[in-house]
């Protein structure tokens, strides 16, 4: 019954519940494959004719264990919190590039390989193994250069869910110094099974901290990932590393991570 009326709220509150909204324009979704990984992208309205402006804040969004590109303009409903929100002002127009972090896990000459073909062991080995991380940047030069997306750290943001947020995670940490806004949403706290690249992972965090990051972090009480973000909270505190915590009700629900993710957006600037 609570995430019925959670979800009520939000789906209320993000689209202001008038006809005034249905009749703005809207963003639209595009299929896309950047290094050989497939991509669900959201684009601003009119973004084709506004390429001759600034370039668009860029937020790299990621899914969780057994998902794929498509979670969060599906489950995630992305494209109307993403919408509502600029109706409302409360976001900037921004371009949301969402891969498939699993496949993007895979070594070229291992693909193709589906999750739905391996085990459960399996699949963590190639999503911890640290490939994804140590690769971003070359994904993200590409997208640089097939999208008219700002290349300063400054506006740019990377976020993503469970399995998805240890990838956020550990690439903000590999990549410290490149996004400014990070999110974590019931994330997996582990470090990866490779020791390399992350043989000095924590001091990487440690160094993160000196560099003003908008560090955002959501859990749900009932999560079964609580206890490991509880102590991962701990371990941030004791080397003074700030950063914003959301503590809802629920658990590992796509209920809670609608609304984190509109919450996350809302900091973007």
């Amino acid at each position: 019954m609570r995430n019925i009326i959670i979800t009520l709220l939000v789906l209320c509150a993000l689209t202001n519940c008038s006809s005034q909204v249905q009749q703005t324009p809207v963003g639209t979704t595009q299929r896309d494959t950047i290094c050989g990984v497939p991509c669900c992208v959201y684009v601003p309205y009119n973004y084709s004719r506004r390429t001759n402006e600034a370039p668009f804040p860029v937020l790299y969004l990621q899914h969780g264990m057994y998902g794929s590109e498509d979670d969060w303009t599906t489950q995630g409903r992305l494209v109307e919190i993403m919408d509502s929100l600029l109706h409302l002002q409360q976001v900037k127009e921004m371009v949301v590039i969402m891969p498939d972090n699993f496949l993007g896990s895979v070594p070229p000459e291992a693909r193709p390989v589906r999750w739905q073909d391996l085990t459960d062991e399996q699949e963590k080995k190639y999503e911890m193994s640290g490939y994804w991380e140590s690769h971003f940047s070359s994904f993200m030069q590409e997208a640089e250069q097939r999208y008219h997306i700002s290349r300063q750290p400054a506006h740019r943001a990377i976020a993503g869910l469970s399995m998805g947020g240890f990838h956020t995670m550990h690439i903000s940490h590999y990549l410290h110094g490149q996004f400014q806004y990070i999110g974590l949403f019931s994330a997996v706290i582990l470090p990866p099974f490779s020791a390399e690249p992350y043989d000095h992972w924590q001091e990487e965090v440690i160094q993160m901290a000196t560099e003003n990051t908008v560090y955002w972090i959501g859990i749900g009480r009932e999560d079964f990932l609580y206890k490991q973000l509880q102590d991962y909270r701990q371990w941030l505190d004791s080397n003074h590393i700030e950063y914003t915590y959301y503590e809802s009700t629920g658990g590992h629900t796509w209920e809670n991570w609608q609304d984190y993710i509109a919450r996350f957006l809302k900091k973007i600037n």
